[in-house]
């Protein structure tokens, strides 16, 4: 996702966008622009438990200055939800872990009024992918 917009693009967009169903389709544009995730990579390792839909994150970890620096790649078989880690991935994907801890994703994400707009199931799995990937940002804290 070279060439995909950074987080502070997003909110502009969201801002910019009149409506929620202009939204929507932003969100799915957004995951519909993502890499699918290779099919050896979903696995019961790299799946978010928690959410309605099938979701995977798989993180790759990389040296930095500053301690380990994660990246992820992600996907699902929703749409909207594809979109939603398109948005987590602009957000929190290949900052240090320590950034990523202390991120407020969940604050985030309510910035764009995503926390109004979507069902309270979405919400929860929203939810799961943020705690997942600060996990893992907490593992690879722990090991460095």
């Amino acid at each position: 996702m070279a060439d995909a917009p950074t987080f502070e693009e997003i909110a502009d967009n969201f801002e910019f966008l009149e409506d929620w169903e202009e939204r929507y389709r932003y969100v799915i544009e957004l995951g519909k622009a993502m890499p699918e995730l290779q099919e050896n990579m979903r696995n019961a390792a790299t799946k978010v438990d928690g959410c309605a839909s099938q979701v995977w994150i798989a993180p790759s970890l990389e040296d930095g200055p500053n301690g380990p620096i994660l990246h992820f790649q992600g996907d699902s078989d929703a749409h909207i939800v594809r979109g939603l880690i398109a948005i987590l991935h602009a957000l929190l994907s290949g900052r240090p872990a320590s950034a990523i801890l202390a991120e407020d994703a969940e604050g985030a994400m309510a910035r764009l009024g995503l926390d109004q707009a979507i069902s309270k199931q979405r919400s929860n799995g929203l939810r799961a992918m943020i705690q997942r990937l600060k996990a893992l940002a907490g593992q690879a804290e722990r090991v460095a």
